[in-house]
């Protein structure tokens, strides 16, 4: 067995760099850390990342607003997840705190609590447990890690539960 070759680090001008990330950015939306760190791990000497970033930012292919939005349609539409979980992500991809806020606005309540009970109706279906102490807190944990607040996971578990034929009230 030959021993894994070890990653070399690509070293790009600034002219590839930005022609790259035009190429990227044409084909799906990137944040502002995206680039910052694609430009990084090409070796794009630091002084330059910030010219090529705002070349960029004037061209339009990079928008943190536009990529704020189609996130968060994409984590809830395909992925499901919450509120929280969703802007500890994007703050994770260097999106400012007043974008991640104005994204998570179009989100509407009512269709989140409907997608998380489909969610949590699907989990019990497929949860082995030993009593329905042991499932609510399965469900609730398992709604809590998608990133939807307690009270609203509280409720959905709450309801999911209600059909069971096992009683146990000391939970809630």
């Amino acid at each position: 067995m030959q021993p894994a070759k070890p990653k070399v680090k690509r070293d790009k001008t600034p002219e590839q760099a930005l022609a790259s990330l035009m190429r990227l950015c044409a084909r799906s939306e990137k944040s502002t850390g995206d680039a910052m760190r694609l430009m990084q791990r090409w070796g794009v000497a630091p002084a330059t990342r910030q010219d090529v970033l705002q070349r960029l930012l004037n061209d339009r292919f990079i928008d943190d607003e536009r990529f704020a939005e189609a996130f968060v349609r994409e984590k809830i539409r395909l992925s499901g997840w919450g509120a929280r979980k969703i802007a500890t992500s994007l703050r994770q991809k260097g999106i400012s705190r007043q974008i991640i806020e104005q994204a998570l606005a179009q989100l509407d309540p009512e269709a989140n609590r409907t997608r998380l009970r489909e969610q949590i109706g699907k989990k019990m279906r497929l949860t082995r447990y030993k009593d329905l102490y042991d499932l609510k807190n399965k469900l609730l944990r398992y709604g809590l890690s998608l990133g939807y607040d307690y009270e609203t996971v509280l409720e959905a578990v709450g309801e999911a539960v209600k059909n069971t034929d096992t009683p146990c009230d000391d939970f809630f």
